[in-house]
């Protein structure tokens, strides 16, 4: 349970990432979801959606986490964590089952999505979300809301994302070693998209495009629901560590350049324009072009944004993306991302840079990019969703039958 101040339920989105750690406190109000508490630290021990040093990870979510918690005057207990990786993945699955009474209630609903969702699956990989595309009652396709319509036989399409249990567990590890209860656990895509995207353009179709340090995910959308999922293993960092080398500076210095300087475009770049730039060792610092810089930014970022291209292709509804794509991510700060966007996936107009919306309280703290996932978590859980499309939670592990039993076997053990 949540906790509570003067009444109002408390929630926590957590998003940790290669870069950093995002802690966003929020209070449910009868308006919706106040912001009250921001936490940001750089992340060490986390690398590419992986868990590489537990105790270096849980000290980054710690520093966050107390940093919210001061802001916000409230005990953070609990928290809802994102989750991505290369280790993620998706197919899609089909269930059916006859309607009992001629009519569609909603325990057909339930029925037939656990149908679909009893999938014969590695012991290593855990269902993370179950999300319905669409219904079919008596062979008539395209149905969002069956329940009260007639028929005999009920069926439903669904997109399932899976994610490595030893993964999952790790993360769950260094919550606890926070003392940090982890009531869900959310695909980062889908949380950066519940912050960004309107309903119109999901039912238009849209891809969001989330460019975080090390990872750029991708989630495709079409008639409303989510349709495809992706990984490119190439993100923010990257392009950091190309300044680095370009440059010959520290690692520290080449994200303050990147963060300040960095142009994915150098047409937009004032050819006259220098910065300075600090060199490794004792050497004195040296002036260099903006164009120069631009010169090591623009490649990679094209790169990525190429490989993106490549995965809204096979998503297979690349045609039928109306309402274009949405950057959003750390890496959607870096100027002319936008409009290189447009050049590499030949979408004049139809792309923007998504900054989270839909909530109260201390907006200008969390009004960037960059929180779009931790926004985005905490969306979600004040939204209390029915369960078909819900985060990764206790509730589903135990619904998950012996997976979820080897799960809880191991947080007895932890605690």
């Amino acid at each position: 349970m949540a906790a509570r101040r003067d009444g109002g339920e408390i929630l926590v989105g957590l998003d940790i990432g290669t870069t950093k750690v995002a802690a966003v406190v929020g209070e449910v109000t009868e308006r919706g979801i106040d912001v009250i508490g921001v936490g940001q630290q750089m992340c060490k021990g986390f690398r590419r959606g992986t868990v590489i040093n537990i105790d270096q990870t849980a000290a980054s979510i710690r520093a966050a986490v107390a940093e919210a918690a001061q802001m916000s005057g409230c005990e953070i207990g609990v928290a809802h964590i994102g989750i991505s990786g290369q280790h993620v993945q998706a197919l899609d699955s089909t269930g059916l089952v006859a309607v009992k009474g001629g009519e569609v209630t909603p325990d057909d609903v339930a029925r037939v999505l656990e149908n679909a969702r009893a999938q014969n699956l590695p012991r290593d990989r855990e269902i993370l979300h179950a999300v319905p595309q669409e219904y079919i009652i008596d062979d008539e396709p395209g149905i969002h809301e069956p329940v009260g319509m007639s028929g005999v036989r009920l069926e439903a399409k669904v997109h399932i994302v899976t994610g490595s249990a030893s993964q999952i567990h790790n993360m769950l590890k260094c919550c606890a070693l926070c003392d940090i209860e982890v009531a869900g656990v959310t695909l980062e895509h889908i949380a950066a998209a519940e912050a960004t995207l309107q309903d119109d353009e999901k039912k238009l179709g849209v891809a969001l495009v989330d460019v975080g340090g090390s990872l750029t995910n991708v989630a495709v959308y079409a008639d409303g629901t989510l349709r495809h999922t992706a990984v490119v293993a190439m993100g923010g960092s990257h392009i950091s560590n190309d300044i680095r080398i370009g440059l010959r500076t520290v690692e520290e210095e080449a994200e303050r350049i990147k963060r300040r300087y960095a142009c994915a475009l150098a047409s937009m770049v004032d050819p006259e324009e220098s910065i300075n730039v600090p060199r490794v060792g004792h050497r004195p610092p040296d002036t260099v072009p903006r164009s120069a810089l631009c010169s090591i930014v623009g490649p990679r970022a094209e790169e990525i944004l190429t490989d993106v291209r490549r995965a809204i292709d096979a998503s297979g509804f690349a045609d039928v993306l109306n309402g274009g794509v949405v950057l959003t991510g750390g890496g959607a700060c870096i100027a002319g991302l936008e409009e290189l966007a447009e050049q590499v996936m030949q979408m004049h107009g139809q792309v923007r840079v998504g900054k989270p919306v839909g909530f109260g309280g201390m907006t200008g703290m969390v009004d960037s990019p960059m929180f779009a996932t931790a926004v985005g978590l905490l969306l979600r859980a004040a939204r209390r969703e029915n369960g078909h499309d819900a985060a990764w939670t206790a509730k589903t592990r135990e619904r998950d039958g012996n997976r979820g039993k080897r799960i809880l076997e191991v947080l007895r053990q932890w605690f």
